[in-house]
């Protein structure tokens, strides 16, 4: 397999190079119009290939690919897979000061803080050890000025500020030593690859943390993997969802690491892919880096809506069958306009394309990796799993040197038809119990 299918098209069916894949791409399209069928149609192929997968699942509707390819959950609260834990010193000043929301003096406290915690072997692990040191910061400004350069208590004390917001919110809680390998991500079964869902139901609450951690994650990938140029497939595929909160009032030293990442990581065998609504969610500078395109349908009412869609129809090698812009207003549910770059390295024609859904079973599939919090135990799957199916509870079993993986389903019953069918059971056993004395009283009887 060098290609996997996207859908199908006039002009015959339309598929992405293996080999091109790490060149990235974007999945964009107004609500409603098909972008998480998209991901999931992209997310099963490279699991087929044996690519593994990455991407967060913010509404709860894209954890259902695990009834039909091998899936490891993720969860940073610890309540709907396998728990994340970064320490803040493997965050790091920029990343930490972007979700405290720093300006540039505050972040240069940071920056101090950070190498005294180095210089002087204090832990950086937790929110707790960031206000020790802040503290110890504030108490001896002299010292540290002399050391580093000035420090105003005053601008410490707005820091401080900021962490009781993170406090008050619970995003505290999330940070501890880290607890994570990057080789967990990079994970096959058989001969499909792993499709790895950070469940972001809760954490999407906090807009700033999820951008934060996802865009972690992609760095530490762009630092700890080895270059490997171009691959017959790409090692890992990345989805970031939700992709315009990143470069929302971003300061231009995030976006400008955000870019050189995007630029550079392909050589690491690593193809992201954003999902937006709009392309114009995206910096001009990052929006180049994309090579593979599919874009679902917009809607353009207000004068910013109408730019949004010029950008989006320029962004294709156009069609002479029809006009990108009009095509792009009149896309059907799980339709889009598809570009993807060929063995040349070259853009496509765009094309109408019918993406070709997964087809989701009703029950999910026995053998599906998952997060065991302990061997043999109950896994509450409730915001992974469609409410209307009932399917609430999944026995797994983990052994040492294997992934947990369901091996029995149960439906739960509603506790009225639950609670009759006990009163009868129960019913059932009193008549029984009652009734085995008479019988044996006749039985003696005719037997005299």
């Amino acid at each position: 397999m060098n290609s996997i299918l996207l859908g199908q098209a006039e002009a015959g069916p339309q598929s992405l190079l293996l080999s091109r894949a790490n060149r990235h791409g974007i999945v964009a399209g107004s609500t409603g119009t098909g972008k998480t069928v998209t991901l999931q149609t992209l997310a099963k192929a490279f699991s087929d290939a044996g690519v593994p997968v990455f991407a967060a699942d913010i509404k709860g509707d894209v954890s259902t690919i695990a009834k039909v390819a091998p899936t490891k959950f993720w969860d940073l609260y610890g309540t709907s897979g396998q728990t994340i834990r970064i320490s803040v010193a493997d965050m790091g000043p920029m990343l930490f000061s972007c979700l405290l929301e720093l300006n540039e003096v505050q972040y240069g406290i940071i920056n101090i803080m950070f190498e005294l915690a180095k210089a002087d072997n204090k832990p950086l692990n937790t929110i707790a050890d960031v206000s020790s040191l802040l503290r110890y910061i504030n108490q001896n400004t002299c010292s540290i000025s002399n050391r580093y350069g000035h420090v105003k208590a005053s601008t410490v004390g707005t820091i401080q500020r900021k962490l009781l917001i993170l406090k008050t919110n619970q995003t505290a809680d999330l940070f501890g030593p880290t607890n994570f390998k990057l080789g967990d991500l990079i994970q096959r079964q058989g001969s499909a690859g792993v499709i790895n869902i950070l469940s972001s139901q809760r954490l999407i609450e906090d807009p700033q943390m999820y951008t934060i951690f996802l865009f972690w994650l992609l760095n530490e990938l762009f630092r700890q993997l080895p270059e490997v140029g171009d691959l017959e497939k790409p090692k890992l595929v990345f989805f970031f969802d939700e992709a315009h909160l990143l470069f929302r009032d971003a300061p231009k030293m995030f976006v400008s690491k955000v870019e050189q990442i995007v630029r550079l990581i392909r050589s690491k065998g690593v193809g992201v892919y954003f999902v937006t609504q709009n392309p114009a969610d995206l910096p001009e500078q990052i929006l180049a880096q994309l090579s593979n395109r599919i874009q679902h349908a917009l809607r353009a009412y207000t004068p910013a809506e109408q730019k949004g869609l010029r950008a989006a129809s320029q962004s294709f090698r156009p069609n002479p069958a029809f006009d990108t812009a009009e095509a792009i207003q009149q896309l059907g549910i799980g339709e889009a306009l598809v570009s993807v770059l060929d063995e040349q390295g070259v853009p496509s024609q765009v094309q109408k394309t019918k993406i070709g859904a997964v087809k989701i079973p009703a029950a999910p599939a026995l053998n599906t990796v998952v997060s065991a919090p302990a061997i043999n135990s109950s896994v509450n799957l409730d915001l992974m799993l469609p409410k209307n199916e009932g399917l609430k509870t999944f026995v797994v079993q983990e052994t040492p040197k294997a992934p947990a993986k369901i091996i029995q389903v149960t439906k739960q019953r509603s506790s009225f038809g639950h609670f009759i069918k006990k009163c009868v059971s129960l019913a059932a056993c009193v008549m029984v119990f009652w009734s085995l004395p008479i019988a044996v009283s006749f039985s003696f009887a005719f037997a005299g």
